[in-house]
């Protein structure tokens, strides 16, 4: 999995100010940033009420892709979700629309974006890149027009391409993927990758600054991943590491 390329431009989505959570134990030797993208969201609710039980915010990007009740992560039906993590202080940015991959360049000014799922490719030009990660944050504004974003986005994957994100800074938004360490795992098959072993690995190799992936539920991974979360989360706070959603600048 790639991290992706960060584009470095300000500007971009308006953000309305939200007071974030007090997070973690006084006297904090460092911050990691927890970001969420979509999924399957079989266990969005189990870790919702986790991050909020240890008043952790993250930074949630946002697409509209199937979730395991058979409608759509940004449907109506999902208002309710968003609007309580609204409520809860998280920042929000976008992870494209159609949660389509980049996959090259045909010619100046122009991306492909393909489908893994058989729904065949489009070739954007600005216009039509802009109003791909424009679109989820549309959808979001219709049910909490609160919510606070940010001038971020994060290509499906971590995948990008050179005119990907010289035209999303075009557009205002400049790409934020993950670090290294911050690959939590929990899109791996869990025979391989029991949680056991995915728990051990994140608590002794992330430390400060590191940005942190990881999805409202993954369906192709039988050991689901929040299982561990709260033991992940306690175990960072007690080694002195604070939650905060990402900057709107971003973590390079």
């Amino acid at each position: 999995m790639k991290a992706g390329r960060r584009a470095l431009l300000a500007g971009g989505l308006a953000a309305l100010a939200a007071p974030a959570l007090a997070q973690g134990p006084q006297g904090c030797r460092g911050q990691v940033f927890l970001t969420i993208d979509t999924g399957w969201s079989r266990e969005a609710d189990s870790i919702a009420a986790i991050l909020r039980r240890h008043a952790v915010t993250a930074t949630l990007f946002i697409a509209d892709e199937p979730t395991y009740r058979g409608d759509t992560t940004l449907s109506e039906s999902w208002a309710p979700f968003w609007r309580a993590r609204v409520a809860e202080g998280h920042s929000f940015a976008s992870h494209t629309w159609r949660h389509w991959y980049f996959a090259n360049d045909p010619g100046p000014g122009r991306t492909t974006f393909r489908s893994r799922r058989g729904q065949g490719q489009e070739v954007l030009d600005q216009a039509g890149l802009c109003a791909e990660l424009a679109r989820p944050i549309a959808a979001l504004r219709r049910f909490a027009p609160e919510a606070r974003v940010l001038p971020l986005w994060r290509a499906p994957g971590g995948i990008v391409t050179r005119n990907a994100v010289a035209m999303a800074a075009a557009c205002g938004l400049r790409h934020q993927g993950w670090t290294r360490n911050g690959f939590l795992g929990d899109e791996l098959d869990s025979s391989a990758h029991p949680n056991a072993a995915l728990l051990r690995r994140n608590l002794a190799n992330i430390g400060h600054g590191e940005v942190l992936v990881m999805h409202w539920g993954v369906r192709s991974r039988r050991e689901p991943f929040a299982g561990i979360l709260e033991a992940l989360v306690t175990g960072l706070l007690a080694r002195g590491l604070c939650f905060a959603p990402l900057p709107p600048e971003g973590v390079a």
